[in-house]
């Protein structure tokens, strides 16, 4: 096997983003993620890795308070092997001595020593027609659908800053309240700043009240769900199911391909994994978050 090479500042913007556009790749290797990250004090690498003169994949790594971090990637842009991936870790390991990640495909082997078990995230191929997409839905999620449809209620999109905060407040009270932990509210601000028509953001309100709100990052052709909330009024008229169909046909009609709902986690949080998987998306493993010793 060919030797696993690291480059750097090989890669501007506009090549990184075009070598990600065919990709399914995570939120976390976005080059917008790294700019985000560096306002908000981290060091941000954006390296590339090559093989016989091929470059086979990129990776954005994280540093803040001499920890060294690789979310989701390396994205990967060639059919490589099992050992070229690990050896790519491993390289990028020995740039900093040692690297904490968590890779999109399962690395396993000599160096790298799994911390925890893998996860699941649940992504929603959106290529498909409209027709397709909801006929793959589970029977029960899709009636619960038809009936906020036929409720009355309507989700509207919120454009601005001021108009998706309360949003944000709201979410952040749910997760003091449960003692979750997420990205800070001030990334969604910096996100739409970096990234112009980088946020969609719908609610469901009833004589100007909301019911129910949620906020997607647009990264490339892909996009991630970020947050939501709902009070007791809007989970009874299920307006999260009215919600996430109306933000599929937005993002969709915007040249989104895919949308990654995030975790699946059916021990802590069975309820909100069978919402993700009941609209149709699929469980996709990741690879365990490791550390990564150097070559």
């Amino acid at each position: 096997m060919d030797r696993v090479e690291i480059r750097t500042n090989t890669v501007t913007r506009a090549d990184w983003d075009g070598r990600l556009s065919g990709h399914a790749a995570a939120l976390q290797q976005h080059w917008t993620y790294g700019r985000v990250a560096e306002s908000q004090g981290a060091r941000v690498e954006r390296l590339s890795l090559w093989q016989g003169g091929t470059m086979i994949g990129v990776a954005q790594l994280l540093r803040r308070r001499g920890l060294t971090v690789l979310l989701r990637g390396p994205v990967w842009l060639a059919d490589v092997s099992a050992e070229a991936r690990r050896a790519g870790l491993r390289a990028l390991a020995r740039r900093r001595l040692c690297l904490l990640a968590t890779p999109e495909q399962a690395i396993t082997g000599c160096g790298v020593v799994p911390l925890i078990t893998p996860r699941h995230h649940a992504v929603l191929d959106l290529r498909a027609d409209l027709p397709v997409l909801r006929a793959a839905m589970a029977g029960k999620w899709r009636n619960r659908l038809a009936r906020a449809e036929a409720s009355g209620l309507r989700p509207t999109d919120l454009h601005r800053p001021a108009e998706w905060r309360w949003l944000i407040e709201a979410e952040a009270s749910l997760r003091a309240q449960r003692r979750y932990r997420a990205l800070p509210a001030g990334f969604v601000l910096a996100w739409d700043e970096a990234e112009p028509g980088g946020v969609l953001a719908c609610q469901i309100a009833q004589r100007g009240v909301p019911l129910a709100g949620m906020l997607f990052l647009r990264h490339g052709t892909g996009a991630s769900y970020h947050l939501g909330w709902s009070g007791p009024e809007g989970r009874a008229a299920s307006a999260h199911n009215l919600l996430l169909w109306h933000a599929v046909q937005g993002l969709r009609a915007a040249g989104v391909g895919w949308l990654d709902l995030g975790d699946v986690n059916d021990e802590t949080a069975a309820g909100l994994a069978h919402f993700k998987l009941g609209c149709g998306a699929v469980a996709k493993p990741l690879g365990a978050s490791c550390l990564v010793l150097p070559s």
